[in-house]
């Protein structure tokens, strides 16, 4: 056996674990491979978490059961529209709609693209509908777009939608 002075042993053992590691993590720039599998895992969860969340939230806004305390919560800055949604929740028509969410985008950690089918009385009126999802106050809500969109199918007009430009 060869014996190799401890101050070269040091050398080479500190030479094997450099060359273990990747470039960017031996010059400190990146982080070690075995780093990057955590994020890779935290993004693939962090959407699968938001896309149920998004999925969730839509389908209880506009269900017939929610309380319109919560659809407003559950409305990109809802309380503009507290009037509206407390109105469509005790009218006839408000009691048989429902969405079914057939699609999300996630484009960044604030917005989704949604597309959905909306629902009267369980027969689909409106599908393929396309809509948004912001993420506001630490949830996912329905985009307030999305929401005037309706809102301008059914003719109701309020200050709380922005009127479209003409071009």
């Amino acid at each position: 056996m060869t014996k190799i002075p401890i101050g070269r042993s040091k050398q080479i053992l500190g030479a094997t674990l450099l060359a273990a590691l990747p470039l960017g993590a031996a010059l400190g720039t990146a982080p070690a491979a075995s780093a990057a599998a955590p994020s890779v895992h935290h993004a693939q969860t962090w959407q699968a978490h938001a896309t149920t969340e998004i999925r969730a939230n839509w389908s209880a806004f506009f269900a017939p059961s929610t309380p319109a305390e919560r659809k407003i919560a559950l409305l990109e800055d809802g309380t503009k529209f507290a009037a509206i949604i407390r109105g469509q929740s005790s009218s006839a028509l408000g009691k048989t709609v429902s969405a079914k969410v057939t699609s999300i985008q996630i484009t960044s950690h604030t917005l989704a693209h949604v597309r959905y089918t909306i629902s009267l009385a369980g027969k689909p009126v409106l599908t393929g509908a396309t809509g948004t999802a912001v993420y506001q106050a630490k949830s996912w809500k329905v985009g307030d777009v999305s929401f005037c969109q309706l809102l301008d199918l059914e003719q109701v007009k309020t200050p709380a939608c922005p009127v479209p430009k003409k071009s």
